[in-house]
């Protein structure tokens, strides 16, 4: 069964008003949530960034049973793996036996660079991605575990709060060099938008979960949402690797000076108050492959996502 999603947007939110969104979404009948992990906001009109496992205490404190992912997390730079499989076996047990999946990738400048590390370039990156799943991997197991590797070091460390089961660790891939990597250490898969590259990943042995993310803004006219989402997420209509290389929000609101409304009218993001292009564009996204779908509403009226969907998405699934 497919299974659909609600985008708890760190960019944009208070934590405490996270928490209010998960209960409610929970309360509408979402199947899923998922939170982003960022240091930084893309621009400073999103205006926020809490630290994503703290809010996901709130989280598991405020629902009861809709699953929750992280998408997603780049331990490789900002936080050490060893680190990320603390917080990450601590939050999947808060969670109490429902499913938590721990989303990763080889991140963005944005995010990552704060700590004044060189950022590598990506095929680097992907290679410290692998390693550091892996030292995870072996420090959920519950064993005392000593890591001498080409790009982390870790001694006798033990993790003492598990959870149940182990979080499928599902990863984040754009071309195909990763997403053939990501089906070789990877438990599942985790894309921003339908892409091609799922296949990819399936074609090279890869087995899990699928997540795919869509973006919109329900409002009550195409124009209002449009301007909403001009003003807030211009970013998502930078061309190439833009994304993955500036290194603060005052770069992306130079470089999105280039974005017009039209661009993002014509872009991905869904606008306006009609549910049948969600009802669409998630079908789309299960007719590509992926069978966890989940919707990021752009602005500070979640309630119009929720209302939209209760009433006529979540029916049609």
């Amino acid at each position: 069964m497919p299974e659909i999603g609600y985008t708890l947007s760190s960019e944009e939110h208070h934590p405490n008003d996270l928490v209010e969104y998960a209960s409610r979404a929970e309360a509408v009948g979402f199947d899923f949530l998922s939170v982003s992990d960022h240091f930084h906001p893309w621009n400073t009109a999103q205006g926020e960034s809490p630290f994503v496992w703290s809010t996901l205490g709130g989280v598991a404190a405020a629902t009861e049973d809709i699953d929750v992912g992280v998408g997603v997390s780049a331990p490789i730079v900002r936080i050490h793996p060893a680190v990320y499989a603390q917080a990450t076996a601590t939050a999947a047990a808060m969670f109490d036996g429902r499913a938590f999946y721990a989303g990763v990738g080889t991140g963005e400048a944005l995010n990552e660079h704060v700590l004044g590390d060189r950022w590598p370039e990506h095929e680097v990156r992907l290679e410290m991605l692998e390693e550091a799943v892996e030292v995870v991997d072996r420090l959920w197991s519950g064993e005392e575990v000593s890591h001498h590797g080409e790009h982390y070091t870790v001694e006798n460390a033990k993790l003492f709060t598990l959870p149940e089961e182990r979080p499928p660790v599902c990863v984040s891939a754009y071309g195909e060099r990763a997403a053939t990597a990501a089906a070789e250490f990877g438990d599942g898969f985790w894309a921003v938008g339908p892409q091609d590259t799922v296949q990819t990943w399936e074609d090279n042995g890869g087995e899990g979960p699928r997540f795919c993310q869509l973006q919109a803004c329900v409002a009550d006219s195409e124009g209002e949402a449009v301007s909403t989402a001009h003003e807030l997420w211009p970013n998502s209509a930078l061309p190439g690797e833009l994304g993955n290389v500036l290194p603060t929000p005052a770069h992306f609101e130079q470089a999105t000076q280039l974005v017009s409304e039209d661009d993002i009218a014509e872009g991905s993001i869904m606008t306006g108050p009609d549910a049948q292009q969600h009802i669409d564009s998630i079908q789309e996204a299960l007719d590509a492959g992926y069978d966890h779908v989940y919707t990021m509403q752009i602005g500070d009226d979640q309630a119009a996502l929720f209302d939209l969907y209760r009433e006529d998405v979540l029916p049609s699934f």
